[in-house]
């Protein structure tokens, strides 16, 4: 029998971004298989409602990653068992503002996708992954997107944001090449969540109508299943990078 990936009973995982969408998805996965998660986010009502659902494997810890003193102080607002984390899933992200050519976009809107999508993975990384090394074990999930293979118009800044992560995510790779971490990507295709509404500033109508636009869509639940896949697999094995894309696509 192939020993088994580090997704098991009792691990602690931590996922930001988690009070909906993707993340909220990938929580109740882990927590389905017995893991111990950690659900990260800003929005603490949706977070409460999220753990509540999942039950005492799961707990609620209000994180802006795009806060510095927010992801500097992580694991010490976390009950003393539930600091040795085992899997960092890397969700949180937005396009508030996006699909709007460069120079009619507003900068600080611009500014926000670089520092949540970018700087806010590497401040949470930096904080986990210390913990990782000194144990010897775990394993980092980056959600990035098929933006980050090909470039599309209106999309400048959102595609400079999941280059960057899948940079990082590469560099991570090779910086963690000879310990038991693993560094996996997953590069999602276009996914029906709130994520358009949000980046038309909470108009859902508006939101909708954008996914009805296209041939196809895959589910959170699809995304999250590819993460699961990638944290059971064997110790011998890393999957680097998985896209996940509809079947009809445009």
């Amino acid at each position: 029998m192939a020993e088994q990936g580090i997704l098991k009973a009792g691990v602690i995982a931590l996922v930001t971004g988690a009070g909906s969408g993707i993340g909220a998805a990938v929580a109740e996965q882990l927590a389905a298989r017995g893991a111990r998660v950690i659900c990260a986010g800003r929005r603490v009502e949706r977070l409460n409602a999220l753990v509540q659902r999942l039950g005492q494997s799961a707990f609620a810890l209000q994180l802006d990653v795009a806060d510095p003193r927010s992801t500097a102080t992580l694991l010490e607002r976390l009950p003393a068992e539930l600091r040795p984390i085992d899997i960092l899933v890397n969700n949180a992200g937005h396009d508030v503002g996006g699909r709007r050519r460069f120079d009619l976009g507003d900068l600080e809107e611009w500014a926000s996708i670089i520092e949540t999508n970018v700087t806010g993975m590497i401040r949470v990384t930096h904080a986990i992954a210390p913990g990782m090394v000194a144990r010897g074990r775990g394993h980092i999930v980056n959600l990035g997107s098929v933006a980050g293979l090909r470039v599309y118009r209106s999309g400048s800044i959102y595609n400079a944001s999941k280059f960057a992560v899948r940079a990082f995510t590469e560099g991570l790779r090779m910086d963690y090449a000879d310990t038991d971490i693993r560094v996996t990507e997953i590069l999602p295709g276009l996914t029906r969540t709130g994520f358009a509404a949000a980046r038309l500033h909470g108009d859902r109508h508006r939101g909708e109508d954008y996914y009805a636009r296209f041939p196809g869509t895959i589910a959170a639940a699809d995304v999250a299943r590819a993460v699961i896949f990638a944290l059971e697999q064997p110790p011998s094995v890393t999957i680097a990078q998985l896209v996940v894309v509809p079947t009809r696509e445009a």
